[in-house]
C-alpha cells in the first residue's frame, strides 16, 4: 500500500477540524454513512475505534445511516452460511452501544436494490489498474492469503462508493489508515458530476483519533486472529482472555507504546475502558507487575462491558424485534436509494 503523506494527514485532521465545528453549529446540516460486515461480533477494538464516535455523532444530532454489508461477505462460504446469526448479532451490538433505530437508519445491502444498480454506473468510471491499486482490494487479498480475488471482491471500493453516494452522504468517519478508502467515491463523484451533471455531494473524510489498540498476542486486532474481546463475551471468557495477554518481563509497568507495545495496549485499554490517562493507569498499577496490571485489565473491562452484555442479551431474546427494526431501515434506505437512481437515470438519459 503507498504509505500516506503526512501532508494528506495534516490536510485531512484541518479539515475535519473545521467540519466538526459546523457539526456543533447545525448537525442537521450533514448525513453520515458508516457500517460493518457481518462477520462475527464486534469488539472492543470497534467500539473504541468506531462505534462510541458513532453513537456521539448520532446524540449530536448528524443524520446516521448504519449499513449492514452482507453482500460484501459473500466471498466467505463459511460465514455467508451462517448470515443470519451474524446479522442478527450485529443489530444487537448496535442497539446495545447506544445506536437509535430511532435517529439513525440501520439497513442492509441486499435489501437496497436501487443502491446495488449504482454499481454499474459508477464501474464505467474507473479503471482496472485504479481499483488494482486500491488499498481495500490489496488488503483483502492479503487477508485471504490467495493469489486473486473474486470479481465481487474486486469491485468492493466501487461498491463501498454506491454505499455512501446512494444516500448523498457528504460524510465518512474514517482513521487516518482509511483516507486512502474513501478517494475512490469522492472520484466517482467528480467522474459522474462531470460527465452527467451535478448529481452527488463529494463527500468528506471525518477524521476520528482512533486509539491504536493491538489483539491480546500484540498482533494486528482481528476477529479471525481469535485475539480481540468480543462486545458478546462472558465475564470469564474475557478474564481468560486478557489472563493470557501477552507482556514483558519486566516488573515495573510503564505506559512507553514504542518500546513496550503488548505492556501499553493493557494500559491503554484499562485506560480507555475507565475514562483515564493511561500514563495514571501505569503509575497506579507500579511494581505490581504484569499480573497485577491484567486484574485490574479485567476489572475495568468487565465492568465497562457488563451493561452492553446484557443490552445485548436482551436484544437477541427478541430476534423478531431485531427484523423489524432492519426491515424499517431497509424500507427507508430503498425509498432513498430509489429517488437517487431516478435522479441517476435522468442525468444519464437512461429514463426511459
Amino acid at each position: 500500500m503507498t504509505p500516506i503523506s503526512s501532508d494528506t494527514v495534516l490536510a485531512a485532521q484541518r479539515r475535519s477540524a473545521e467540519l466538526e465545528t459546523r457539526i456543533a453549529q447545525d448537525p442537521s446540516e450533514f448525513r453520515i454513512l458508516t457500517g460493518d460486515r457481518p462477520t462475527g461480533p464486534l469488539h472492543l477494538g470497534h467500539y473504541f475505534g468506531t462505534l462510541a464516535n458513532r453513537v456521539r455523532l448520532q446524540q449530536l444530532g448528524v443524520e446516521l445511516f448504519v449499513l449492514v454489508a452482507d453482500y460484501q461477505v459473500l466471498t466467505d462460504r463459511d460465514i455467508a452460511e451462517n448470515l443470519p446469526e451474524h446479522v442478527d448479532g450485529l443489530i444487537a451490538d448496535y442497539l446495545a452501544v447506544g445506536i437509535d433505530p430511532g435517529k439513525s437508519t440501520v439497513f442492509a445491502h441486499s435489501a437496497v436494490p436501487a443502491l446495488n444498480q449504482l454499481l454499474l454506473p459508477f464501474l464505467s468510471l474507473v479503471s482496472v489498474a485504479e481499483l488494482q491499486r486500491n488499498p481495500t482490494v490489496k488488503e483483502e487479498i492479503e487477508a485471504s492469503r490467495r493469489s486473486s480475488v473474486s470479481g465481487l471482491m474486486f469491485t468492493y471500493p466501487v461498491h463501498q462508493a454506491a454505499d455512501i453516494l446512494f444516500c448523498k452522504a457528504d460524510l465518512v468517519p474514517v482513521g487516518k489508515d482509511q483516507l486512502p478508502h474513501l478517494e475512490i467515491t469522492r472520484t466517482v463523484a467528480r467522474r459522474f458530476n462531470e460527465r452527467y451533471g451535478p448529481v452527488f455531494p463529494i463527500p468528506d473524510a471525518l477524521l476520528s483519533p482512533v486509539p491504536h489498540l493491538l489483539g491480546l498476542d500484540g498482533q494486528k486486532m482481528s476477529k479471525s486472529r481469535g485475539n480481540a474481546i468480543a462486545l458478546s463475551l462472558t465475564a470469564d471468557e474475557t478474564a481468560r482472555r486478557i489472563r493470557s495477554a501477552r507482556t514483558d518481563s519486566r516488573r515495573r509497568i510503564t505506559y512507553e507504546p514504542e518500546t513496550r507495545p503488548e505492556v501499553a495496549n493493557l494500559v491503554r485499554l484499562t485506560a480507555l475502558c475507565q475514562d483515564r490517562d493511561p500514563h495514571e493507569v501505569a503509575e497506579e498499577v507500579g511494581d505490581g507487575g504484569a499480573s497485577a496490571l491484567k486484574r485490574l485489565a479485567v476489572e475495568a473491562v468487565n465492568e465497562f462491558l457488563r451493561p452492553i452484555r446484557a443490552g445485548r442479551a436482551a436484544h437477541l431474546a427478541d430476534r423478531a424485534h431485531l427484523r423489524q427494526i432492519l426491515a424499517s431501515g431497509n424500507e427507508r434506505a430503498a425509498a432513498i436509494a430509489d429517488q437517487t437512481l431516478r435522479e441517476v437515470r435522468a442525468a444519464m438519459k437512461t429514463a426511459y
